[in-house]
């Protein structure tokens, strides 16, 4: 099924292992926020932050980015700790509250005005947290292949109490695999996620090349965390864009339904499908993605 399709690529590795309109500010080629972020920016025009997913580099926006940066200013967002970032220790053990406040504190130093936000998997939960936590620092949100609580993947009555105990587990086992069992199934994760194998190698390198630590601690976090609750304060427009194949093996009104289902307490919400993708959906499906993209920032 299409929560299997994802578990078995991020679970078998888990298991072994503003400016004023007027008066733009300047901004540097690379800013750092407290350790917790580093931010790119490519381009002129509307703002846009790009934030990538779990174990991901900003890189797996790089054909979207050559797309855009002529018409809209770019903020490519890098999460410390993944795909060769210095990692940088919280005291709570937290990856995705951290990068959340990170990037709402660099809106408010770079005076970004209401930038629009695109965040794919992980990525995806920070934009629905900045959503829901900082409502009038954000625009616009489009929420690539994520879902408000993950452990719904694993089981669609799954509260917090009942996630808690597998999510420490997976936390353990990922902390003591070997770095021979840890490479092994990252090649094995990275074939279930992205579809089309050119794009492979690099999603291999980024997550072997990414803070055990912090992995480990990110996935326990978004597995604890249900920001379903919290959807209901969001006050900007929310898009969904998700992925199908049928090689997940279930219809593709099941996985309409699931979506729709897990965001269902969320204002002004629309969803998107593209068919012939796996969760990497601005890589195996390019174009789509882009004419997805185009719409939802010129609605």
């Amino acid at each position: 099924m299409r929560a299997e399709m994802i578990l078995a690529g991020i679970g078998a590795t888990l298991a072994l292992l503003s400016a004023s309109p007027a008066q733009p500010a300047p901004l540097p080629l690379e800013t750092v926020n407290q350790g917790v972020i580093s931010v790119r920016v490519q381009g002129s025009g509307t703002d846009i932050i790009l934030i990538p997913g779990f174990a991901s580099s900003r890189d797996v926006w790089a054909d979207l980015a050559s797309r855009l940066r002529q018409s809209h200013r770019l903020h490519l967002v890098q999460v410390a700790g993944f795909a060769g970032s210095p990692a940088v220790s919280d005291p709570e053990g937290k990856v995705v509250a951290p990068t959340v406040e990170a990037i709402a504190e660099y809106i408010r130093s770079q005076r970004l005005e209401a930038p629009i936000i695109i965040g794919h998997s992980l990525g995806g939960e920070v934009a629905l947290m900045l959503g829901a936590r900082h409502p009038d620092q954000v625009g616009r949100l489009m929420i690539v292949d994520a879902m408000p609580f993950y452990t719904l993947l694993f089981d669609p009555f799954a509260t917090r109490e009942t996630a808690t105990p597998q999510a420490a587990a997976m936390r353990d086992a990922m902390l003591t695999a070997t770095p021979e069992q840890a490479q092994a199934l990252q090649h094995a994760s990275i074939a279930r996620l992205a579809k089309t194998e050119a794009v492979r190698p690099a999603l291999v390198a980024a997550g072997i090349n990414s803070d055990r630590e912090t992995m480990a601690n990110a996935m326990y976090e978004l597995m604890v965390t249900d920001l379903r609750p919290e959807l209901g304060r969001i006050k900007v427009p929310v898009e969904v864009v998700y992925a199908y194949d049928p090689l997940y093996g279930i219809e593709a009104s099941h996985v309409d339904a699931m979506f729709r289902n897990a965001y269902v307490s969320t204002p002004n919400i629309s969803f998107r499908r593209i068919d012939g993708s796996f969760h990497f959906i601005m890589l195996d499906q390019p174009e789509l993605f882009a004419d997805a993209v185009s719409k939802f920032l010129n609605p």
